[in-house]
């Protein structure tokens, strides 16, 4: 009798990947699950995948990317923290409670995917992005789907190209030598004429089930290449103030285009002071103006926004001090009344605007209608949970402390995008 030929484990993986493409030709289609790995434990930085980043948790820019590109049967978050399960809901995204056996340090990110693989046997592709990657974009992911669900990978994974020099340090006993890796030194090549290199820039995983089971990659495997600007990533607190520029000029925010703002309201108080009310003996009121906030809103005067600063009728100004303070920022100050909502829509409606043209800036409970409604909202850093859970924006400066400069800043910079995206609209239309 002939001995049985001994199965390879290249042979295992083509049976694999032959049973994937009956079901594939079958028309039976695949579960496509994001799964976003987030641990509580972060030692770099504490909280690191809901600390908020230019006015978005962490975690929410790559939630925002999976749920809107609509490539996925199922959005996962893979937690052990509370807070962090909050957050993820928010932003629309199923729980996996991981089990304390992958919640360790030690824990490998395998050893996570693994587990929910195993307790959700429905899945059969999993796409496990990293919340450290906020300028991820719908697209990304797209593409690189079809290479698994049109190409027949097994395992993609995401690069960037780099034009690095690298060397490498050679320790021979008491000695150290250094030797370099990929180039001739005394032939080094122009960034244009070569290639350079394609580094793991750690956005996304792609693997079907049975990639997962014998490792992160393997089977037919292919990389998707990212540009430089999306490939953004955070590992430790020198990174953040990098990564926020970054992704305010690189991240996607969201399936709308940036709102073009032409009006701003802002409260007086706890917005554009910090709320305290200085009475002197002779009984002068006097309020604390941030230079840097008035430069903020001279700025989007400049830009065609108007502004117009607010005060609650729970917060009386004297007229003596609405008009110094009309006088110092060149904006109307309004008095309004209990109903908030009522008066900003027939504020807009005599200016013939709507919501998505108008940003507010508050600070409480009274402002949570408008927070909600408007195109653009926000908050200071120190504002109460219950509005800072209706704004589009938590700003990290405090009331009275650039608060205001920073909202300014940051509707600005979607004008500038919005201006870009039409131009850009506007070559593509020429083009055909």
């Amino acid at each position: 009798m002939a001995a049985a030929k001994k199965r390879t484990q290249s042979d295992i993986e083509d049976v694999r990947d032959r049973k994937a493409k009956v079901i594939k030709d079958s028309g039976e289609k695949r579960h496509i699950a994001a799964l976003i790995l987030a641990r509580g434990g972060s030692k770099g930085i504490p909280l690191k995948n809901i600390k908020v980043l230019a006015g978005v948790p962490l975690i929410g820019w790559v939630l925002r990317a999976a749920v809107d590109s609509k490539q996925f049967d199922s959005v996962w978050v893979s937690t052990d923290h509370d807070d962090i399960e909050k957050v993820a809901k928010t932003w629309g995204a199923q729980v996996h409670r991981r089990s304390p056996e992958v919640s360790k340090d030690s824990s490998s990110s395998l050893d996570t995917i693994q587990e929910f693989a195993r307790l959700n046997p429905e899945v059969d592709v999993i796409c496990h992005i990293q919340a450290t990657s906020p300028c991820l974009h719908p697209f990304h992911l797209k593409e690189a789907l079809e290479m698994i669900t049109k190409q027949g990978f097994t395992s993609v994974f995401s690069v960037v190209r780099r034009h690095h020099f690298r060397w490498q340090e050679v320790k021979k006993g008491g000695s150290v030598a250094t030797q370099p890796l990929n180039l001739d030194p005394c032939n080094r090549p122009r960034r244009q004429d070569w290639d350079g290199e394609l580094c793991e820039n750690g956005s996304f995983y792609i693997y079907t089930r049975a990639t997962i089971e014998r490792g992160l990659q393997g089977g037919k495997w292919a990389y998707y290449e990212m540009l430089p600007e999306y490939s953004v990533d955070i590992d430790v607190d020198i990174d953040w103030p990098v990564a926020e520029q970054r992704v305010l000029r690189f991240g996607y925010f969201g399936l709308d285009k940036p709102e073009v703002v032409r009006l701003l309201l802002c409260n007086v108080s706890g917005c554009l002071t910090d709320g305290r009310v200085l009475i002197s003996v002779s009984g002068e009121e006097m309020v604390s103006v941030n230079t840097r906030d008035t430069m903020g809103i001279r700025m989007l005067q400049r830009e065609g926004v108007e502004v117009i600063l607010i005060s609650s009728s729970e917060d009386l100004l004297t007229k003596a001090l609405a008009d110094n303070l009309s006088q110092r920022t060149g904006c109307e100050v309004r008095q309004l009344g209990k109903d908030i909502q009522g008066e900003v829509t027939a504020m807009m409606d005599d200016k013939d605007l709507d919501w998505k043209e108008v940003a507010y800036m508050g600070n409480d409970a009274p402002d949570v209608d408008c927070l909600n409604l408007a195109g653009l909202s926000a908050v200071p850093r120190d504002a109460p949970v219950v509005a800072i859970n209706a704004a589009k924006y938590s700003c990290h400066s405090a009331a009275g402390l650039g608060a205001v400069r920073e909202f300014s800043e940051h509707i600005l910079l979607l004008k500038k995008k919005a201006k870009s995206q039409m131009e850009q609209d506007r070559i593509h239309r020429n083009t055909f």
